[in-house]
């Protein structure tokens, strides 16, 4: 019986090492850097839990899934960007669907220029424009020569007729790693601080660096005077204030021109839509995790995290959630839904007789009344 019992030791010993080796050793795509996770303050005071945005009234999409931006064009219909690449276009009321055009890539965030074009930030492609017929071209994928846009993600054109998008990530483009979630769990978990803004104009084909040093850039609002950006950088649960003319700004060192203006959020801040009466819609993609929080200061744990198989990345659960605030940084409506029966609430877009709510993975378009 010795000699089974030794081998049998032996192999378990032989398996421990191998785990041991591969949770320590086994490459990895991130290089995490440390950071002082704030304290989470949880669903308390204006953010105190409501069930404000359950029980939401759904448009069908058909096989789509997606609806991630949602906007009113200059026609009066309303389009939606789906993950697809298709770009939807219907009445107000869901009637009348159909396809309006097709990036071949994921279109994440759109707005439109004085001419009715559809100018949409396409996060496998780069900076697109789609005409009024949905003919599709590239206006640009690239930052001077051999700096290319990984991570296209949301956009606003300005009233100059300046166009304003962000890079979430020059790390991780979804093209190459599974796609826009998988890529911005990576970024987030890395914490390096590549996202940035940046800025097209349409007249010289010239883009340029707004600000840089953010953790993943992600959605895009203009002040009514339109000297301000509003930023969310989802990976620091904030939102930043800058100056519209800035230049080559870098947000790991403080600038003048940039404020932080909301901190401390209560999950990961995604699209930014301006709405009626000067409030400014902001969606919550998932609520903060206490374990992604505590392995802030710990680089090396987030390593062996993403050694485990992908179900078991600290994804936090689904929670609906979206805010308006102001431009003075006051919360003007807190709408929650604890089920998280629609998932990724990324933002609101408002009218006045809907609010529809925009989702990364959703397979319709949830909407409620004001």
């Amino acid at each position: 019986m010795r000699v089974p019992l030794i081998r049998l030791s032996l192999s378990f010993g032989v398996l421990v090492i191998a785990a041991i080796a591969y949770f320590c050793l086994w490459p990895v795509p991130v290089e995490p850097v440390a950071w002082d996770a704030p304290a989470e303050a949880g669903y308390t005071g204006i953010h105190a839990p409501n069930t404000r945005l359950a029980d939401l009234e759904h448009i069908e999409l058909g096989d789509e899934e997606g609806p991630e931006h949602i906007a009113l064009g200059p026609d009066g219909k309303l389009y939606v960007a789906v993950a697809s690449g298709n770009i939807l276009r219907m009445n107000p009321d869901g009637s009348g669907l159909e396809v309006f055009a097709n990036t071949g890539g994921r279109v994440l965030g759109f707005d439109f220029d004085a001419h009715g074009n559809l100018i949409a930030a396409d996060a496998m492609k780069g900076l697109m424009a789609v005409t009024t017929d949905g003919r599709v071209r590239l206006l640009t994928d690239q930052v001077g020569v051999g700096d290319a846009i990984l991570y296209a993600d949301a956009v606003v054109v300005a009233r100059s007729g300046s166009i304003y998008f962000t890079d979430a990530s020059t790390r991780f483009a979804p093209r190459e790693w599974g796609g826009t979630f998988q890529a911005s769990v990576l970024d987030i978990l890395e914490q390096s601080a590549t996202g940035r803004v940046l800025v097209y104009d349409p007249q010289t084909g010239e883009t340029r660096v707004v600000a840089k040093g953010l953790v993943f850039a992600n959605g895009i609002a203009l002040s009514a005077d339109g000297r301000s950006l509003f930023v969310n950088e989802t990976g620091r649960y904030r939102v930043w204030k800058l100056d519209a003319n800035a230049r080559e700004l870098d947000l790991r060192n403080e600038t003048p021109q940039a404020s932080v203006l909301l901190d401390n959020l209560p999950g990961y801040p995604d699209n930014l839509m301006r709405g009626l009466d000067g409030r400014i819609w902001l969606g919550f993609a998932k609520p903060r995790s206490a374990m992604v929080d505590s392995l802030a200061d710990k680089p090396f744990l987030r390593t062996m995290v993403l050694r485990l198989p992908r179900a078991l990345w600290p994804v936090p659960k689904p929670y609906g959630h979206v805010i308006a605030f102001d431009e003075s940084s006051r919360i003007v409506a807190d709408l929650q839904d604890p089920s998280g029966a629609y998932p990724e609430t990324t933002a609101v877009t408002e009218t006045p007789d809907r609010l529809y709510i925009q989702s990364l993975h959703a397979r319709t378009l949830g909407w409620r009344r004001p």
